[in-house]
């Protein structure tokens, strides 16, 4: 079920009901699990007693087809999939998910490139744009489309102790969604998940990007993906016991 758009909430605030339940990060360029294979993408898949959701598909569709075997994922589980941009990093396994099981509704952000849609609707996909934040449950929702170029939103899920953000590149800076997604709920951001897109920033940049992530009530940092080796090596520093050491296989219980 979809809900209503934010913006037509009276407060115009995110009501969120907590929830518990697991990601699992099925595509990434870095390793976990070693029974997984690695590819330039990332895709996690956020299970919960109310639905099951695969945010973004990563980019070589065999290399998805693989980890879903090799973590014992049922595609017929997987209630809809959301896209948090339209590069082929993240879009590129959407044909293993829709081949098994067609009419999946695919939430993509606002002002989604028209071509990309028509493809995911050849594909078999259910395709809907989302251009404010939207409530996909009671507890997971998605925060409102921002521009990098390109436009992109995160994936929000409400748990018992605050809010979990998965991003899939970032490109709108990983600090800006995470300062919208704190907006939206006036929520802990308990864990900030996924790529980061920092792979050419200097240290004065990953100072301020962590002193408006620490602004923003985060928590914890899982930096992976398209962050950049030097980054995330100034991140694991930076958090010390709050980085959260993640790749493709990597399982993540909340309450």
């Amino acid at each position: 079920v979809l809900y209503r758009p934010v913006e037509e909430s009276a407060s115009g605030i995110l009501q969120l009901q907590p929830t518990s339940g697991a990601l699992t990060v099925l595509f990434d360029n870095y390793l976990y699990e070693s029974s997984c294979q690695t590819e330039w993408g990332y895709s996690c898949l956020v299970e919960t007693p109310e639905m099951t959701v695969l945010f973004d598909t990563g980019g070589e569709p065999t290399i998805l087809a693989h980890n879903i075997e090799a973590l014992d994922v049922d595609v017929q589980e997987i209630d809809c999939i959301v896209l948090s941009h339209e590069h082929w990093d993240h879009i590129g396994g959407l044909e293993v998910i829709l081949g098994q099981k067609p009419n999946t509704p695919v939430y993509v952000p606002g002002d989604f490139p028209y071509h990309v849609m028509s493809s995911i609707r050849s594909m078999g996909g259910d395709c809907v744009e989302l251009g404010n934040a939207t409530k996909i449950t009671e507890s997971i929702a998605v925060t409102d489309t921002l521009d990098g170029p390109p436009v992109e939103h995160a994936l929000i899920i409400k748990t018992g102790e605050g809010i979990i953000l998965v991003t899939g590149c970032s490109h709108p800076g990983v600090q800006n969604l995470a300062r919208n997604a704190y907006e939206l709920t006036e929520d802990t951001i308990q864990l900030v998940i996924g790529g980061y897109h920092l792979g050419s920033a200097t240290n004065y940049m990953l100072d301020r990007v962590c002193d408006e992530l620490d602004e923003n009530g985060v928590e914890c940092v899982s930096a992976t993906h398209c962050t950049g080796d030097e980054s995330i090596q100034y991140f694991r520093e930076r958090y010390g016991e709050n980085y959260i050491e993640s790749g493709a296989g990597f399982h993540y219980e909340f309450v």
